[in-house]
């Protein structure tokens, strides 16, 4: 039995106000954060700014140094996961800026811009806490880690549905911020320990990046070590199909980092395929369940008038149940399409992305060798820099709003594909009914069968006859 029709829509779901509001939670957590931020400021000093000055000068911590190659990437990222994820929740809400009271429509597109500016200010010292490197700043990070988490997490237990889009689109949205901060409140703990258990060395806290760049090397003479005069042995067919598939998958190797603002990188990109793919499965499954919930007969009738639904006896309706089931039984192929689509456009997106962090770790190997034109076209002195940051920022970007548009199209695209699949070859053949695909392909098979000889002849002539390679060259030498 299918559900009542009003209770379909998002409409019908009360209002539901947790113990502690958004506002609450902004109004107490805003200036503890304030004074986080206040009290690393005086605890950790810059010296490099005036040195015969009150023993160091204090000042504002610099969320991360992007330049720096040691270095808790994780944190970072998780961080950066926390501020995107509620920028993203940011534009589809209706109380942009909780501190202040709802407002007018009009209004409340310039809160949201001022809400730019009032997260990443609220989620600094969750990031500050880990620049300083102090056990203070540890055991600040934990308490507010926790004090973040435990507020999400009460929020949507006692509120777990809302009216906004979608009954559970609310709770599913703040998904990956309440996974950020659990790897937050176990992370900083795992800090704290870690200082009074080990031990730095100075010139590691003078050189941050001195340990990486000893294991970089240790790992990369041990490879040369191994290697010794080895025989080069033709790879078969098995092992090149072998290393294709594994070109997809981000293997970590040894005494090698992927720089910090890659995964910062890759982290925005796969938070904004999540909100994406979860923004359009809760526009379009909602609606076909109302659509299937509300099937009536006399739509039934209109359908099979115009051919579209089987029916034996089609110019005179009778009860009409076997085609009422018949209209849902499509409807629900049309959301298991759906879903199947999206799900695999998902998997596609990220194994693309994984494919990147391959690509940009065999160029910064190439380019660490000093192997420059095997990267770019022209020589280039490489040196960190501040444009390299902006550089950087221009490409996270550009990579997040191509990786949703490329999921917008490929969700089009293998939609179509599954739908035409099912109702051409599944449907028929649940049915025990002849298919119109089948009767093309069986009418059509010499043209498949002379299209198919003559790609073939034409990529072996191709390589056989009508085209050169010099050994030496990358390029073609006879066109």
């Amino acid at each position: 039995p299918f559900p009542p029709f009003p209770s379909v829509f998002p409409g019908a779901i009360p209002e539901c106000d947790p113990t502690i509001s958004p506002r609450m939670y902004h109004i107490c957590m805003a200036p503890i954060s304030l004074a986080v931020i206040l009290g690393l400021s005086l605890l950790v000093k810059r010296r490099r700014l005036h040195l015969s000055c009150w023993n160091g000068v204090p000042g504002l911590l610099s969320p991360a140094n992007f330049l720096e190659e040691e270095g808790n990437r994780g944190l970072v990222a998780a961080v950066f996961g926390i501020l995107f994820s509620s920028l993203c929740v940011l534009v589809l809400d209706k109380d942009p800026l909780p501190l202040v009271s709802p407002s007018s429509h009009s209004a409340r597109e310039y809160w949201k811009i001022l809400a730019l500016l009032y997260y990443p200010a609220f989620y600094y010292p969750l990031l500050a806490c880990a620049t300083s490197r102090h056990r203070l700043g540890y055991l600040g990070g934990c308490l507010l880690s926790w004090g973040h988490c435990v507020v999400h997490i009460w929020q949507k237990v006692e509120c777990p549905q809302s009216p906004k889009i979608y009954r559970y689109y609310s709770t599913l949205s703040y998904v990956p911020i309440i996974l950020c901060l659990i790897l937050l409140s176990l992370w900083y703990p795992a800090l704290l320990i870690r200082s009074f258990t080990s031990q730095e060395e100075p010139l590691d806290k003078e050189f941050p990046g001195r340990g990486y760049y000893r294991k970089y090397l240790k790992g990369v003479l041990s490879k040369r070590c191994q290697k010794g005069s080895s025989t080069k042995i033709e790879e078969s067919l098995l092992s090149r199909i072998r290393s294709y598939l594994c070109s997809y998958v981000y293997a970590p190797e040894e005494g090698f980092r992927i720089p910090l603002k890659l995964v910062v990188s890759v982290t925005m990109a796969v938070i904004a395929v999540y909100q994406v793919a979860l923004l359009l499965l809760v526009a379009f499954v909602p609606t076909i369940q109302i659509v299937r919930a509300g099937m009536t007969k006399d739509v039934v009738v209109l359908l099979v008038q115009f051919g579209l639904v089987p029916s034996e006896s089609p110019g005179v309706p009778g009860d009409m149940e076997k085609e009422l089931s018949t209209v849902r039984h499509y409807l629900w192929s049309l959301e298991v399409c759906f879903i199947c689509s999206l799900v695999l456009c998902c998997l596609l997106t990220c194994a693309m992305l994984l494919q990147t962090l391959v690509m940009h770790r065999t160029n910064l190997k190439a380019l660490y060798q000093g192997a420059v034109l095997d990267v770019f076209s022209q020589a280039h002195i490489l040196r960190p820099s501040r444009q390299a940051i902006v550089c950087w920022m221009s490409f996270a970007s550009f990579q997040t709003a191509f990786a949703c548009l490329g999921l917008l199209i490929q969700q089009v695209i293998f939609f179509l594909c599954s739908v035409a699949f099912a109702f051409l070859v599944v449907i028929p053949l649940q049915a025990s009914t002849s298919s119109p695909l089948f009767r093309i392909i069986q009418n059509m098979w010499p043209f498949w069968l002379a299209l198919v000889v003559a790609v073939i002849l034409q990529h072996l002539a191709a390589h056989s006859q009508f085209l050169e390679q010099h050994p030496l060259r990358k390029e073609l030498t006879n066109r």
